[in-house]
């Protein structure tokens, strides 16, 4: 595990440390290789150092008796930003922090699994900022984002692709998936695109014309 990230460049996505379950030393090292900033979320600080990452903000409520000027004597130099609004989760508050500091982009990790109701909620919720930050979740099975309208990407066969609405989205075409999607709807609790996948290698695309699609690739 490298004990800092090498990149200090703007343009490449930044990332978050969430507190959910963790993924691999691996993938984790390649995303802080090419990161210009690690923000890491209170309630995960404790886990992060006990893997040497090199922490460039540190961003929660801090309740529970947190001592946030210890971690900033013990990973000098860090920012500290207290955000105590109640009304949003710790990850969309950094979410904000990145928009106000002029991120474009933002990978998050620890961001899935443990408890149900974060997974659900960290997934939903990056819907809200899709004008203003490119936003993936990773963890060692998945790669989750929203798709614009026009959406293409080459895939090998039969990679492992899953279109999960958020709401209603209508108006869905794809080309090169094995379950093809001519003008359909897809409607949360009702009807999904899971476990879709690539018909053959190649370009695959995906358009609609309403509402907010997550795209699922899945590492089985």
């Amino acid at each position: 595990m490298s004990s800092h990230h090498i990149v200090r460049d703007d343009q490449e996505p930044a990332l978050i440390i969430a507190n959910g379950a963790a993924c691999s030393e691996e993938l984790l090292g390649q995303l802080l290789e090419w990161s210009p900033l690690v923000i890491v979320l209170d309630s995960a600080i404790e886990r992060v150092l006990q893997l040497g990452i090199k922490v460039d903000v540190l961003l929660g409520d801090f309740d529970r008796g947190f001592d946030a000027h210890y971690y900033k004597e013990k990973q000098y130099p860090i920012e500290i930003v207290h955000t105590p609004n109640q009304d949003k989760t710790d990850l969309e508050k950094a979410f904000d922090y990145l928009i106000e500091k002029g991120h474009k982009a933002a990978n998050v990790v620890w961001g899935t699994g443990k408890r149900a109701d974060h997974t659900i909620t960290n997934i939903t919720n990056i819907v809200r900022y899709r004008d203003y930050l490119k936003i993936v979740l990773l963890d060692d099975h998945s790669k989750i984002f929203l798709l614009p309208k026009h959406f293409e990407k080459w895939y090998t066969k039969d990679s492992i692709i899953s279109l999960i609405p958020i709401g209603e989205v209508s108006g869905i075409y794809s080309e090169n998936l094995f379950y093809p999607l001519k003008n359909d709807t897809l409607t949360i609790g009702y009807r999904t695109g899971s476990s879709n996948h690539v018909s053959e290698d190649g370009i695959t695309i995906i358009n609609h014309e309403k509402g907010d699609l997550l795209l699922i690739e899945s590492f089985d």
